[in-house]
């Protein structure tokens, strides 16, 4: 390679052939040759005659030197000229590509991979092995690095993705040390944080050969796990550079009502000079809102330490509390609710009234002290209640154990059936002594408890022998005698304490196990965040898990794992971030806890180059060189015609007219929403029915979605009234949207979430009747909504401020079915994926016929995975631009998903018109009453 400054060519040996270029000039002087003058009388006669074509008598100069730029400039371009060339030093040896990928990488991991695929596609070109790690991937210490053809490890880069947990950078070294002797050249993609192993890594590849560090400068931002404390939610901002900072939003997730994940509340923290590397924030919620908070994040950031899970910590359950008797002033500590009240007060809300008060107030849960008979007008309301997830809890004492409830006969609202009477010391059935407890059982949601040896008791009621009341005992005495029965009923469950809730049957309510039992039942949280012993001794089970980019995901091939790591442990490939569930409690294991710290990476030791991510990339000039060839020799052959008198007369003349004039009347239509001139590109939407879609910033799945509104336009102008014309791409942050009926959104990845101002436009179109599909083109892999893609999680995140109605898998007899053509499924390039639509609110049998009560609205988002724009697609010629499924089949499937599409398009011009036609003799009977 010859480097010329900023000018390099990669093939120096070819520029030898401009030593040929004077030889070349000589040449084009002499070809062709000089008319030799001989004297001849009859010339005479030929003048005064004119000849059209002319010959020169020899070459002009500005042409020759025309000719010589061409040829000089196809030499210089075959010579493989490059502008801003690598010019590091590189061997002949390996390259080792080492990544962090930990969730610090997220932010920016395109520009990071970009960057790892240009270091391997050099030593591609250079013919040198190569190797890929990823230092968040768990690998055994013993594994070789596997160094094999750079273009194959480049082709691995498309399935790496950042992990939510910390990379390893202590184990790679152990890794480095068995790996051999073998030298190479490394290149550490840092995530900019520091460990106590960054010295023993730089050491371990400095040792096998030159070590450049790629690492972002951008400063790294986390959420600590949040708490609550005086009567406030609070978490700690992490960051890395201390100083002058641009504010951060902080947002609360969580569900509204209906059960869709809104922001429920926000706090925007603006740094001062003065703050240090982590800042403290508050948010200050109702209890409702604080009650139903899923997780804190930063929305401007992408990571799994920008999310901050919440668990039951941070919430303060409803709980009613019934007594079968009331205590006066003089009895207060014998009061059946006295030590509930001292155990929840500070934990929970407490409800104290009648029984269908308290239902109306709908409790988490309800604690019943000695109640005897539940009157039979509460009990229906009261099975309900806990069928559909309430917890009752409920203590024995003398009333229950006179009543006879539950003897005879198996009782919901009892977990296992009683004996008459109960057991008491002195009795006929008397222990002698009172009794201690037994060890918890491992399927106990109290196993892990130590009971404390003066905890005793004197009296209870009994349990009758039934073959499923082992599976019921959640508690024993040192006999075996149950102290506490469960049992499931529907999605809520029955308690039984077969003692009092105060002191007068045993000592359990004087003890400190006494609340740790009540928050094992989930009857109440603590507040403080809950010690290793009191989760140890239980399995708990992963339900959502965080992915390198902060979505929730549902985990795959993660078993449950002991109450002590998710305190002692940090999270890991074996306990990544998430929430864990045991026994009806949620905790949260998150990325860091209050006290953390973030530290950048220190300074480097001399030898070690360094280098950001916006190194200016290599700009081959061959390409511009052939065309500046091209084009002087294009201009020479006019400069041919034009010396030879070819390029006059009057075809020549007509031609140039028309040329002209085609360049005066062809002007491009406004066929983006893109265009500067707001008043054209409105009149351009509303003079004309236009479909829209959104422009997500990738070139090709832009042009695919025009591609596909194009087709589907052209197939509603043939077949419909409806005739749409050029499609449009809108601009979510400056477009005015209200000028389409329908716009489709292609879900990809990589596309920015939309500003305020912009979700305010999309919300404000969705509630004045315009539709939204969104493709996430995934063929549903992920699941439920297609959650479990990236593509599908990016929906998610999109979807958080959206006023989207509850949404349904489309039901047989909905609008969409059958608004122009009678159809069940609805494919595109894919089959099979799932398509949701607006919830029908009310469901009336009318005549045998469901009505959904729509109130003549359209639904404002449908959203599914088939890629219906690659099905629609046509290029130039009105082909289709991308096969779909195979054969006559294949045929069949793109006639189907163009009328799914005028089906869609005929629903949002006529919303439910089709709908009411079906229902008109209801309407009209309706009507007549």
């Amino acid at each position: 390679m010859l480097s010329l400054g900023a000018l390099s060519f990669l093939t120096p040996w070819l520029l030898s052939a401009l030593i040929a270029l004077p030889v070349l000039w000589w040449l084009l002087r002499a070809v062709p040759p000089a008319p030799a003058r001989r004297a001849f009388p009859g010339v005479r006669l030929l003048l005064g005659l004119m000849d059209p074509e002319r010959m020169p008598e020899r070459t002009p100069w500005w042409l020759l030197a025309l000719r010589m730029g061409a040829l000089a400039a196809a030499i210089l371009a075959f010579a493989d000229p490059v502008l801003n060339p690598d010019t590091t030093e590189r061997g002949d040896g390996p390259v080792l590509v080492v990544v962090d990928g930990g969730w610090a990488s997220a932010p920016g991991w395109e520009q990071r991979m970009a960057r790892a695929s240009e270091i391997l596609d050099q030593a591609a070109r250079d013919g040198r092995p190569a190797a890929l790690v990823s230092l968040a991937d768990p690998l055994p210490a013993d594994e070789a690095l596997g160094f094999r053809d750079a273009a194959e490890v480049r082709a691995r880069i498309a399935g790496l993705a950042p992990r939510p947990w910390s990379p390893d950078r202590a184990g790679f070294v152990e890794r480095l040390a068995a790996a051999g002797d073998e030298d190479f050249q490394s290149y550490w993609f840092s995530d900019g944080l520091a460990t106590e192993h960054d010295a023993a890594l730089i050491e371990a590849l400095t040792a096998r050969g030159g070590l450049t560090v790629v690492r972002d400068d951008r400063p790294v931002l986390a959420l600590a796990a949040p708490e609550f404390l005086d009567g406030a939610l609070r978490t700690q901002l992490l960051r890395t550079v201390e100083g002058a900072a641009p504010s951060v939003e902080i947002a609360a997730i969580g569900p509204d009502p209906l059960g869709i994940e809104r922001v429920l509340g926000s706090t925007r923290l603006t740094f001062e000079p003065e703050d240090g590397a982590t800042v403290d924030a508050e948010l200050d919620l109702p209890v409702e809102l604080r009650n139903r908070v899923a997780r804190l994040t930063l929305p401007d950031q992408r990571s799994a330490g920008a999310v901050a899970l919440a668990d039951d910590g941070l919430k303060r359950r409803k709980v009613g509390l019934i007594a079968g008797g009331d205590a006066g002033e003089a009895q207060r500590l014998v009061d059946p609710l006295h030590y509930l009240r001292t155990a929840l007060e500070g934990n929970a809300d407490l409800i104290e009234a009648s029984l269908p008060d308290i239902l109306a107030a709908a409790p988490d849960v309800i604690v019943m002290a000695d109640i005897g008979t539940i009157p039979e007008v509460d009990r229906p309301a009261l099975t309900d209640w806990v069928r559909d997830g309430g917890t009752l809890v409920r203590f024995a004492g003398p009333r229950l154990a006179a009543s006879g409830e539950g003897q005879l006969a198996e009782d919901p609202l009892l977990p296992v059936r009683l004996r008459a009477g109960g057991r008491t010391v002195g009795g006929a059935m008397s222990w002698g002594a009172p009794k201690a407890l037994r060890p918890f059982a491992e399927n106990s949601p109290f196993f892990g408890l130590v009971a404390p040896g003066e905890v005793t008791v004197m009296s209870q009621v009994m349990a009758q022998p039934d073959p499923t009341l082992p599976d019921r005992v959640l508690a024993a005495l040192e006999d075996g005698t149950p102290l506490v029965t469960g049992q499931a009923q529907g999605d809520g469950r029955v308690v039984l304490f077969h003692v009092t809730a105060n002191a007068e049957w045993s000592s359990l309510p004087l003890s400190g196990l006494f609340v740790q039992m009540l928050e094992r039942l989930a009857v109440s949280s603590a507040v403080a965040r809950p010690a290793a012993e009191d989760l140890a001794g239980q399995v708990w089970t992963p339900v959502a898990v965080l992915d390198g980019y902060g979505a929730l995901t549902e985990p795959r091939l993660l078993s449950g794992v002991d109450g002590a790591r998710l305190v002692e442990d940090r999270p890991s490939a074996e306990m990544p971030p998430g929430i864990y569930e045991s026994a009806g409690r949620r905790v949260a294991v998150n990325l860091f806890r209050p006290g953390d710290s973030l530290s950048p990476l220190g300074p480097l030791p001399s030898g070690v180059v360094v280098e950001g991510m916006d190194v200016q990339p290599e700009t081959p000039l061959k390409p511009w060189l052939l065309i500046v060839a091209l084009m002087a020799l294009a201009v020479d052959i006019l400069a041919t015609l034009w010396l030879s008198g070819r390029l006059t007369g009057p075809r020549v003349a007509r031609g140039a007219a028309a040329l002209l004039a085609l360049a005066l009347v062809w002007q491009p239509g406004p066929a983006r929403a893109q265009d500067d001139d707001a008043e054209a590109f409105a009149l351009y939407a509303t003079n004309d029915t236009v479909l829209a879609y959104v422009a997500t910033g990738d070139a090709r799945v832009d042009q695919i979605s025009e591609a596909g509104l194009t087709g589907l336009s052209q197939v509603l102008t043939r077949r419909t009234a409806i005739e749409p014309i050029a499609p449009v791409a809108v601009d979510l942050e400056r477009d005015e949207l209200a000028f389409f009926p329908f716009i489709y959104w292609p879900v990809t990845e990589t596309q920015q979430v939309p500003s305020e101002a912009a979700y305010a436009r999309l919300n404000e179109y969705l509630r004045t009747g315009g539709m939204i599909l969104f493709d996430t083109r995934d063929a549903n892999l992920g699941g439920r909504l297609g959650g479990g893609t990236a593509n599908g999680r990016m929906l998610q995140r999109i979807a958080e401020r959206l006023d989207i109605p509850p949404l349904e898998r489309i039901p047989p007899d909905h609008v969409l079915t059958r608004t122009f053509y009678l159809m069940q499924d609805f494919p595109g390039r894919y089959v099979g994926g799932e398509v949701w639509v607006e919830a029908a609110p009310v469901v009336e049998e009318v005549e045998g016929m469901p009505f959904r009560n729509l109130n003549d609205g359209v639904t404002p988002v449908v959203i599914g995975a088939n890629d219906w724009a690659a099905a629609w697609a046509v290029d130039a010629s009105g082909q289709p631009m991308f096969p779909v499924g195979r054969g006559g089949g294949g045929a069949q499937q793109r006639e189907l998903a163009f009328r799914f599409g005028v089906n869609l398009i005929m629903h949002v011009m006529t919303g439910n018109y089709k709908s009411d036609q079906v229902h008109v003799p209801a309407l009209l009977e309706r009507l007549g009453n």
